[in-house]
């Protein structure tokens, strides 16, 4: 269940340690994987590590010499409980790896302790890794060759390309369907979330078939909800799906359910709609295939009483009945269900099935919709943001896939802002760009008059479907708003309105009440204050895209100007920053003795801790690498120089050792050139050099620029905002650096320190104002607090003889705006969020005052 965690385990984590983990509870086994004979071609390294993991008497091994391999493969899947299983696994979830060593391909178990890997995207497709510690196990309930565990590994750089041209050492790793290494699912799920459908065994080939009718009785859903009480057979239903539902996948790993999937289908008649659920196995064999609109011959169905608490969908037809009292249930056996798809040119008038009947509404009328309507929405998207994740409970491990996009349809100036959730339609939530015709329906209005700025957006339901085809053809094309549309955008087709548009980046929506007040009752957690002490651990308990929203309580003390020039550096400088001064998310998987040290070796120079990064006080013969697994142990490495020009692409602040060489020479430290705007306050001064700990967390990475859209390379920018793939996939040629695309900000953006209440600690943020010089909407964003305010919606329009601020005059009245915050205790509003990689995005998003709390 989520939530549930493992109670620590005892001895020793280190390599060389023979023991059986408990957790696992592997059923070892004498013998070993033996390669076949005579294998043909030069030698590969998995084979001969297979080969002495075999001859090991322990069962596991640390290779004598380690060649790095690719990974092409990261799959999940839930592995269900073993009859010897005493102590609850920490996680549900199991991953099964493929590498290749350039000879063979080999997918391998993954170590459960190693889970944190992958979630946090850190052992992701296309990096090379080397394996320091590998075991042998065995399924016993299957023939073959034993699994290769990966046991410890250190994850290394991105490759350029990876060939996929080596085959599998062991053939039953690439039969199909594909099937886990371990336990009796029959299939793997989605990377990122539990919605969508993934792998081979989601069939698509259900098409229509004429269908004789001559020895077919039908009933009507408003009979049949006056028998179905009576009886137990009943005549076959022929009636039009109005609603599918999204995917629910309720695996547990108590259950030995194969396919545990369910979905509802909203379906009607003349005589009412009614729910029908889909259930396991026949999911993955219907559930690509049917549509909303196609006609259905239901048999072999069962029929049961209603479940009380779940909400249907607003019938299409006001005038068609809706029945609540009884649900319809398909199942592949008790008793084993017959589907067929009527072809809509076999569909009869007399039958008088309804009519698909849309709720389109335009932007210029949804100002006047009512909270919870539910309505359908067509346009052009003008912005598409990057895909994050929401986790459905507050310590479980299932997330949501979600991105907000914008939506313009040419009635309004302001855009649909929607909140899009995945749909599970994968083939196209994680195909969307700007520039495309997008339909989207079931979207619920959100919206809250009595804040400042008032909130207004779309969000989507459990029914919502999205489409981004042509709209010629389709049931809807004939509609008056679709069809006005289609007329506007064609007189923008050429024009450089459609052309300016945005992918990815930080987006800080929905923003926050103008009161702390407000915000307190929007809010649902447990703490509504977060101690700047503990957000590190806020930091690292984030999982790979995950987004959250905290409150500290603090003292503004810093203010730097960071002009777009340097906002937007290259990647290389950007990865040479966050090695420095960003902790690798391995260090959990070491002890806090080792830390503990490490923090102790830096307390003894000057009592301080100025960055973050523990090492970074450490001479480089000191310097360790950390592997990353649950036999970790330090190993030292040799580090080079750094050289002139990874020294100019750090960004211009002071490092930790400039900073003491200024306590103890009294030298001033002086802003380079490029900031030219920066304020720092006494009480910084005084502070800065007495703190236990410095969080740096200032740096802009490019994946939190947002970028002009540009289609010729739209499939790199497409799969940079998307989640991590969880099969490598060549590039299409040389790709394009992130950094190289244009940013949609031309502000830069903002360095805050905020130091805490009791002067003990202080953090470094980001803040990145989304303003545009080249809309003048935004000339009334002056202050750093209004900017947050307005950073996402689209304030009031101003006349052409108002002012328009240039980015360096605007970031002036910024700075001007915070000092009058000098030693003010306030409350920021961070949003934080696990980019992968190591990488952490922390963005101030509010600042309260003491008179608007």
């Amino acid at each position: 269940m989520p939530g549930e965690q493992d109670q620590p385990q005892a001895g020793s984590s280190l390599a060389g340690v023979d023991r059986q983990d408990s957790e696992v509870n592997w059923p070892w086994a004498p013998g070993g994987v033996r390669p076949e004979a005579g294998a043909p071609g030069p030698r590969s390294w998995i084979q001969k590590v297979l080969e002495q993991v075999t001859d090991s008497p322990l069962q596991w091994l640390t290779p004598s010499e380690v060649d790095p391999v690719a990974v092409l493969a990261v799959q999940r899947y839930l592995l269900e409980e073993e009859p010897g299983d005493i102590i609850r696994k920490r996680s549900r979830y199991r991953y099964d790896v493929t590498v290749s060593d350039g000879v063979y391909q080999e997918k391998c178990f993954l170590h459960p302790r190693l889970n944190f890997l992958v979630s946090k995207n850190i052992l992701r497709v296309g990096i090379k890794m080397r394996i320091f510690r590998v075991s042998c196990l065995y399924n016993e309930k299957r023939l073959g060759q034993g699994i290769l565990c990966i046991d410890n590994v250190d994850c290394v750089e991105t490759l350029d390309t990876i060939s996929l041209a080596t085959p599998f050492r062991n053939s039953a790793h690439q039969e199909i369907p594909e099937r886990p290494l371990r336990g009796g699912k029959s299939h793997y799920l989605a990377l990122w979330n539990n919605e969508d459908p993934y792998g081979d065994i989601w069939l698509t080939n259900k098409q229509p078939e004429e269908y004789n009718f001559n020895n077919t009785r039908i009933i009507s859903l408003a009979h049949l909800e006056m028998i179905w009480t009576k009886r137990t057979n009943y005549p076959a239903l022929l009636v039009r799906i109005m609603h599918k539902s999204r995917l629910r996948y309720y695996g547990k790993p108590d259950k030995k359910m194969i396919e545990p999937y369910q979905t509802f289908l909203e379906v009607a008649d003349n005589s009412g709609t009614v729910s029908v659920i889909m259930w396991n196995a026949l999911c993955p064999e219907w559930y690509k295939c049917l549509q909303v609109g196609l006609v259905l011959l239901l048999q072999d169905y069962s029929v049961k009483k209603s479940f009380p608490f779940r909400l249907q969908p607003l019938p299409v037809d006001p005038q068609i009945k809706q029945i609540s009292t009884m649900e319809v249930c398909l199942n592949l056996r008790d008793p084993p269900t017959n589907i067929n798809i009527i072809p809509e040119g076999q569909v009869k008038p007399e039958w008088r099935l309804p009519k698909l009947n849309h709720r389109f509404i335009t932007r210029s009328e949804l100002d006047d919709m009512p909270e919870k309507q539910i309505c359908d929405v067509v346009g052009v998207l003008v912005f598409v943001g990057r895909v994050q994740r929401l986790k459905k409970r507050e310590n479980g491990e299932d997330f949501w896939s979600y991105r907000w996009i914008h939506i313009a349809d040419g009635t309004s100036d302001q855009p649909f802002i929607v909140e899009l959730f995945s749909t599970s339609q994968p083939e196209i939530f994680e195909n969307i760009c700007p520039m495309t015709y997008f339909m989207c329906t079931q979207l619920k209005v959100v919206r809250n008059n009595n804040q400042v700025p008032k909130l207004l957006y779309l969000t989507t339901t459990n029914e919502s479907q999205i489409f981004i085809i042509g709209h010629r053809g389709q049931p809807y094309a004939n509609d008056t708003k679709v069809k006005s549309f289609i007329h506007w955008i064609k007189t923008k087709t050429d024009s450089g309105e459609m052309k300016n548009t945005v992918i990815g980046g930080y987006y800080p929506y929905p923003p926050v009440p103008e009161t702390f007040s407000k915000y307190s009752t929007s809010v649902k957690v447990q703490s509504l204050l977060t101690a700047i002490s503990e957000v590190r651990k806020e930091i690292e308990n984030l999982q790979y895209r995950e987004q959250k929203r905290i409150a500290i309580q603090g003292i503004i003390t810093i203010i730097k100007y960071m002009p777009r020039s340097s906002a937007t550096g290259s990647s290389s400088a950007s990865e040479r920053v966050r090695n420095v001064n960003q902790p690798s998310t391995s260090q959990t998987a070491i002890k806090e003795s080792q830390s503990q040290e490490l923090d102790g070796k830096q307390n003894q120079d000057d009592g301080s801790v100025s960055c973050q990064t523990t090492c970074t006080s450490l001479s480089p013969p000191k310097k360790k690498r950390i592997l990353q697994g649950p036999f970790a142990k330090l190993v030292p490495v040799p580090q080079p120089e750094t050289s002139a020009q990874t020294r100019e692409n750090i960004p211009d602040t002071p490092s930790i050792f400039q900073r003491r060489e200024s306590a103890s020479t009294g030298i001033k430290w002086k802003a380079r050139k490029t900031l030219t705007h920066i304020w720092e306050s006494q009480l910084w001064r005084e502070k800065k050099f007495g703190l236990r700990e410095h969080l740096c967390y200032r740096f802009v990475y490019p994946e939190s620029i947002p970028r002009k859209f540009n289609f010729e390379h739209k499939n790199f920018l497409i799969q940079q905002y998307n989640c991590q793939p969880a099969k490598y996939k060549a590039p299409e040629g040389r790709p394009p650096q992130l950094s190289d695309f244009k940013s949609a900000q031309s502000l830069g953006h903002f360095e805050v320190t905020i130091l805490g209440l009791n002067h003990e600690r202080a953090i470094d943020v980001a803040f990145l104002p989304l303003y545009c010089p080249e809309d003048i909407r935004t000339s009334q964003i002056d202050t750093l607090l209004a900017c947050m305010n307005y950073s996402c919606v689209y304030p009031q329009a101003v006349t052409d003889s108002e002012r328009m601020p240039g980015p360096r005059a605007l970031a002036g009245d910024i700075i001007k705006a915070v000092t009058k915050l000098d030693r003010v205790h306030v409350i920021c509003i961070l949003d934080i969020c696990n980019l992968g990689n190591n990488k952490v995005e922390v963005c101030l998003h509010k600042i309260y005052r003491p008179d608007n709390r």
